[in-house]
């Protein structure tokens, strides 16, 4: 089994420019761009985890609290929230960042990732250590989440 890992060792940041290819009707950024650009964090954030492959298991919450537009700087961040036996939840963050380099929430989205062996079955990843307040405050927080999920697969299948 690997050592655990700190929620820092994995932390991912990406940079997008919003581009008229990536924008919907109303010349916003297309939801499901931006939810291209969140799924590729999530799973560079957990390949960092575990240090190997995964697959996106769920989108456990996706929240778009305001829009982009074209030319607008995207920054994405990903940390681990949690993490399973063989599962990992990561949150990413996407910002607006303007040209003072001050940052706007616009989405917050969990998913969950499941890491993979060499023959695509899951495999055990290595325990998360949260360190700061907030990262615990996450722990917490996705554990609760983790329990809900179990909860709903058990009542739906």
């Amino acid at each position: 089994m690997e050592p655990a890992r700190r929620v820092a060792e994995s932390r991912t940041t990406q940079v997008q420019i919003v581009m008229d290819q990536d924008i919907n009707g109303s010349k916003r950024l297309f939801g499901g761009r931006l939810l291209e650009w969140v799924d590729v964090v999530a799973a560079v954030t957990a390949r960092r985890h575990c240090r190997g492959e995964v697959t996106t298991a769920a989108i456990d919450n996706l929240q778009f609290r305001a829009p982009a537009r074209v030319g607008d700087t995207i920054l994405l961040v990903g940390q681990l929230t949690h993490v399973g036996r063989t599962s990992m939840e990561v949150r990413v963050d996407s910002f607006v960042e303007d040209l003072r380099g001050e940052q706007r929430l616009i989405n917050r989205a969990y998913l969950v990732l499941v890491a993979l062996d060499q023959v695509g079955k899951p495999a055990a990843v290595p325990r998360l250590i949260p360190e700061t307040e907030e990262e615990c405050r996450e722990w917490e927080a996705g554990q609760r989440r983790h329990e809900l999920r179990a909860q709903r697969r058990r009542e739906n299948y």
